[in-house]
């Protein structure tokens, strides 16, 4: 069909990824205020609620001054490098690779995410989206000081398949708005056609879980297919614990902000050699040198 194969200007492109992010963005802050109302009436609000979300939000827009330099440094011009010199092919843009291009952003965002999970370096970023104890949609905007620098390396491949950068930044946005939504507990369990494909609140609420049965599951962006793929799937069945361990206990926003690459920076000064304070970095969370587990004993 002619609409299928229409071309877009990267006019189009870029003009369709700055209206979907605007407009998104209004309407989450709609959504939670009707989580606060719902709260509300069961009585659940708190100070402390209230000040967690002015922290995630805090925790955004210092996020977006650190990705703004590292955009208008290089990330942006490294995929441009990428796609002029080093593409296989150069794609042309229109529906069909704006979806093809969705379905691997997906899938790289699957390995990404699941890579901030499984290195101490990534972790100490993505700690911080993890650290509320609860779970609304402003921790979605709860984020770290380098969330922004690596999907470069999982996204990067796309360029090099052939991919139009700008279509990739749009990809790249849809993910990262459709897994906005997910962050609530008002919404239970879809129907089960949709929950068998698609990450649903119900899934993305096991991956905030410190429940040990939910730890390092469900790593999906849009599809929970990956998740089921390569073995990372548990269903919501016990009550979800939401936050880290340890707790951080505290809504203040430089500390929530900084404190995991604090935390790092302790543990690699506590080391009494440079391999501990290698794998440190590259070593998944909870691992510790031989010697602090001899201490312990």
């Amino acid at each position: 069909m002619d609409w299928l194969t229409f071309p877009w200007s990267d006019t189009d492109v870029y003009s369709l990824e700055v209206w979907v992010q605007d407009w998104s963005f209004v309407l989450f802050l709609g959504i939670f205020g009707l989580e606060l109302i719902r709260l509300s009436f069961k009585k659940l609000i708190s100070w402390r609620i209230l000040g967690d979300a002015v922290t995630n939000f805090i925790t955004l827009y210092l996020f977006i001054g650190i990705n703004f330099i590292l955009a208008a440094t290089f990330y942006i011009a490294i995929f441009y490098v990428v796609y002029e010199h080093f593409s296989i092919i150069q794609l042309p843009t229109n529906l069909w690779t704006i979806v093809g291009c969705l379905v691997l952003a997906d899938l790289a965002y699957y390995w990404e995410h699941r890579f901030v999970h499984r290195v101490k370096f990534a972790w100490a970023t993505h700690t911080v989206h993890h650290s509320s104890p609860y779970f609304n949609i402003s921790v979605a905007f709860r984020f770290g000081p380098l969330d922004g620098f690596f999907p470069l390396f999982f996204h990067l491949p796309l360029a090099i398949l052939g991919f139009n950068p700008l279509v990739i930044f749009l990809c790249e946005a849809i993910v990262q708005i459709y897994q906005t939504v997910l962050h609530t507990e008002a919404v239970k369990k879809l129907p089960r056609p949709i929950e068998a494909v698609f990450n649903t609140p119900s899934h993305h609420r096991v991956h905030h879980g410190v429940n040990r049965q939910y730890l390092d599951k469900n790593y999906a962006g849009i599809l929970i297919i990956w998740d089921k793929m390569f073995g990372t799937f548990a269903e919501e069945k016990d009550k979800v614990r939401f936050g880290v361990y340890p707790q951080i206990n505290t809504i203040n926003p430089i500390k929530v902000f900084f404190g995991g690459y604090w935390d790092l920076c302790k543990q690699c000064f506590q080391c009494s050699n440079w391999r501990d304070r290698i794998n440190t970095l590259i070593k998944p969370p909870g691992w510790e040198p031989a010697d602090n587990k001899l201490k312990e004993k």
